[in-house]
């Protein structure tokens, strides 16, 4: 670890003498230790559950840190009796509650170092000792019972394999029943702790001795299969697939994953629809969306229509589409406007924004992240959220604020981004929506579909309820954007073109570099970022540059380049820390890559890291500029760096600079909207690098990876009733 001297593996023995700092949610915390041989020195790490005075025996290493000077670092530790008279003392006036040091001493003075077997066999002796009743006697005998019995089940989780991290959490989650949840069903932890999915809730339960086919095994497995397939972006699976999925992770046959299906729908962890299996949450959500579009669809008095009554902005001239997108909103209640870069999405918006100002109606504005919402606000003039924050998402409660019992107070509300939409939020947004309100969705039908479950945007615009205007004038084409030209050139199934510099000599927003060598085009890559760019055009390669990948595997892939550019641009002698095979260090670049409601960051929102302690092992991202987000280091799975990060990942954001690495290498992901969606996501300039080989593969590949869900089905029957 940079600034640390890290010296031997070794193992000591002895007793906590004081806890410095502990943090309750992790686990980790700072002691002071007095070895075997009177030494004493500073102990750090996970040490879930200890107090002072208990005695351990802990393998780690020796550092000398430039800050705290010499200390250990745990890595594992195991609780051991008490090796003296004085220790036992120190324990009992430590560990349990009523126990003073004249009381410690008077019991250890009593019965010496048999004071344990007699607090563990024999705690009715207790009598024996003086000065102390019958009434102080039971108060230091149930408390003696709840130390030992959490010191016997913190031995029993670690020798599970559970790190002393995750013993605090399982504590935190389940309290004093946290073995028996262990023993009777320890996949019941991918359920309810975070961090532990199935494979590591397999891995206890091999070692408690759970069969292979077990049903809790099966039952577990059909969940996670089904899991990981909505994290693929389905909102269900075919009964079939899901078995054959659920199968394979097990090994072992379909008759025994159809088994483990069945026995989650019976505990109502899954729930089957039309011969497909969904999770409560996807299930509710495609029978809720579709009633809840068909009744905003049957409104006739929405106030989109006051709007016919407004003039048009002076010096304003609207195209003809344009124009349609805004009769279309005096016409119907619903409405989507979809087109790509350079379009006049932003204009239209901005005009219909102009008019409801002018028709006193209320207005909110909203997109699925942070810096679309900021682009959004810049652009209308007007404050634009999140849908998160606009539906107020309550961590305590796990629930929007806005839903039906209470919608949001508007008339029109506006939606950018909207291909970002999955079916979850999607049923969320529909449902906070007043009565007789105008809904406009913006957004590109092209780009790739939501990170999340479902093709919302493809079918709400199929399914009749919704006026569509498909806007494909391009007026910044006019300005020499050779980013906006070949991006709708490839949307056409055309090859980009290649400029050196503008008609007026001047130098060019895109370029096209024909390299297919992994090596060479990090290499190159490296040189971009760190010279070519910031020397030639003057951005700041730390907040201006970002690095689109097709995938995350690979020499070109974004966990190397991700690596090999915090190295770059941030050095080897920061402070940081590791979790896993990543290394985090002060000012590196980082993206969300779940959803995490108490923190109310998300999946793709991208921050910094602003501040590091090493000692009580935190770290602050500050998200758009404006939100700061504690972590402890063992959250760091919820981030991964971004000085790289896929086409997918990149969805509602814009970037002055992107590079984008285009490699034959990428095969199996390269398709038209992918490298579509990447080049639309560059404002100011985008370098492609690539072999014309894997842009032609990219181009001609129109075919769209299917997703598995039948709200198409479900909006065509609620248009037919």
């Amino acid at each position: 670890m940079p600034g640390l001297q890290t010296l031997t593996k070794t193992r000591i023995t002895g007793e906590i003498m004081k806890i410095r700092f502990e943090n309750p949610e992790t686990g980790f915390a700072v002691v002071n230790f007095q070895s075997a041989d009177d030494t004493r020195f500073v102990v750090v790490g996970s040490l879930a559950g200890l107090s002072a005075g208990v005695f351990i025996e802990a393998d780690g290493t020796f550092e000398n840190h430039p800050d705290f000077g010499r200390q250990f670092r745990v890595e594992e530790f195991r609780l051991i009796p008490p090796a003296t008279t004085d220790g036992i003392a120190r324990f009992l006036r430590h560990a349990i509650p009523g126990i003073g040091p004249k009381t410690a001493a008077a019991i250890v003075k009593k019965f010496g170092r048999e004071t344990v077997t007699v607090l563990d066999l024999y705690p009715k002796r207790l009598l024996e000792v003086e000065k102390i009743g019958k009434g102080k006697v039971e108060k230091i005998i149930a408390a003696w019972r709840g130390s030992k019995d959490r010191r016997e089940d913190l031995i029993y989780l670690q020798g599970l394999g559970i790190t002393p991290a995750y013993c605090s959490r399982l504590f935190k989650q389940y309290g004093q029943e946290t073995v028996d949840v262990v023993r009777k069903n320890p996949y019941r932890l991918a359920q309810d702790v975070n961090g532990i999915g199935f494979l590591k809730a397999d891995a206890i339960a091999r070692e408690i001795g759970f069969a292979e086919d077990s049903p809790e095994r099966m039952q577990a497995a059909a969940v996670y299969s089904l899991n990981e397939m909505i994290g693929e972006g389905h909102v269900c699976a075919p009964v079939d697939i899901l078995a054959a999925a659920s199968a394979k992770l097990t090994g072992q046959s379909t008759a025994k994953a159809l088994a483990g299906i069945t026995a989650a729908i019976d505990r109502h962890l899954l729930k089957e629809m039309d011969k497909c299996i969904y999770t409560p949450a996807t299930a509710r959500a495609e029978l809720l969306l579709p009633e809840l579009v068909a009744k905003l669809a049957a409104s006739t008095t929405f106030p989109g229509r006051k709007l016919r009554a407004v003039q048009p902005g002076s010096g304003l001239t609207l195209d003809p589409l344009q124009q349609q997108a805004l009769s279309m909103l005096c016409d119907r209640p619903l409405n989507i406007i979809t087109g790509g870069p350079g379009v006049g999405k932003t204009t239209v918006v901005g005009e219909i924004v102009r008019r409801a100002k002018q028709a006193k109606l209320k207005i909110l504005l909203a997109a699925p992240t942070g810096r679309a919402a900021k682009r959004m606000s810049e652009s209308s003039g007007l404050p634009a959220k999140t849908l998160h924050r606009l539906l107020m998402f309550d961590p305590a409660t796990a629930k929007f604020h806005h839903n039906a019992g209470n919608p949001l107070d508007c008339d029109i509300l506006i939606v950018d981004e909207v291909s970002m939409l999955d079916i979850i939020l999607a049923t969320a947004l529909f449902a906070a929506i007043p009565s007789g309100c105008s809904l406009v969705l913006v957004g590109d039908a092209d780009q790739l579909p939501s990170v999340g479950p479902g093709n919302v945007l493809t079918d709400l615009m199929s399914s009749g309820f919704f006026g569509v205007t498909a806007l494909t004038k391009i007026f910044r084409q006019s300005s020499g954007s050779g980013i906006i030209t070949n991006a709708h050139r490839v949307n056409q199934g055309q090859l980009p073109q290649n400029s050196r510099t503008d008609a007026d000599g001047s130098l060019a927003d895109f370029y096209w570099i024909g390299q297919d060598d992994p090596q060479a085009v990090a290499a190159m890559i490296e040189t971009l970022v760190k010279e070519r760019i910031p020397g030639r055009f003057k951005f700041d390669p730390l907040n201006d540059i970002q690095l689109l990948c097709p995938m995350n595997r690979g020499e070109c892939g974004t966990a190397a380049l991700n690596e090999r550019l915090s190295d770059l641009l941030r050095g080897k002698d920061l402070p940081s820390f590791q979790f896993g095979s990543t290394v985090f260090k002060l000012g590196d670049r980082v993206m969300q890559t779940s959803n995490n409601y108490d923190k109310s960051v998300f999946n793709g929102d991208l921050g910094k890291i602003i501040k590091l302690d090493n000692v009580a092992k935190k770290f602050h991202v500050c998200f758009d500029e404006e939100r700061f987000v504690e972590y402890s280091f063992d959250e760091a799975n919820q981030l991964t760096l971004a000085y790289a990060i896929t086409i997918h990942k990149s969805q509602g954001s814009e970037f002055p600079v992107v590079i984008m690495p285009i490699l034959t290498q990428h095969f199996v992901m390269l398709q038209r909207n992918l490298l579509y969606t990447g080049m639309t996501r560059a404002r100011k300039l985008l370098i492609l690098i690539g072999p014309e080989k894997a842009v032609k593969i990219a181009v001609r590949n129109t075919r769209k990876r299917p997703r598995f869900s039948n709200l198409a089905q479900r909006l065509a029957s609620a248009k037919n009733r």
